[in-house]
């Protein structure tokens, strides 16, 4: 909760709804009646069927192949790149919108300067 509140809400404002897996983190009576408390509506993705929260999966899987090819290029530790590896997802336009993340969550494009 601390996370969250910390992170996105006071970044983004409070959330309509959260989408999260069964882990017990999420389903504990401390966080439903926190969520309760902010009208956060919690939704779940199913344990036999976690295709079913297909955006995570795709992101994932991207976040994944951009570490394994960051580690193989330059070595070091995943968690050090993984910075790295967000901030090129974040401003990268996506074909289905056009737009990047950083754009649709600041409404407006990154400043990169290149040499």
């Amino acid at each position: 909760m601390k996370f969250i509140w910390k992170n996105i809400i006071c970044r983004f404002g409070i959330l309509k709804e959260i989408i999260s897996d069964n882990g017990r983190q999420f389903q504990g009576r401390r966080i439903q009646e926190w969520c309760q408390g902010l009208h956060i509506r919690q939704k779940f993705t199913t344990v036999a069927h976690p295709q079913a929260n297909g955006q995570v999966e795709v992101t994932n899987r991207i976040l994944v192949q951009g570490i394994k090819r960051r580690l193989e290029r330059v070595g070091g530790n995943w968690a050090e790149e993984l910075t790295s590896i967000l901030w090129a997802y974040r401003t990268t336009p996506r074909g289905s919108t056009g737009e990047s993340p950083f754009s649709l969550v600041y409404g407006t494009e990154v400043i990169i300067l290149a040499e």
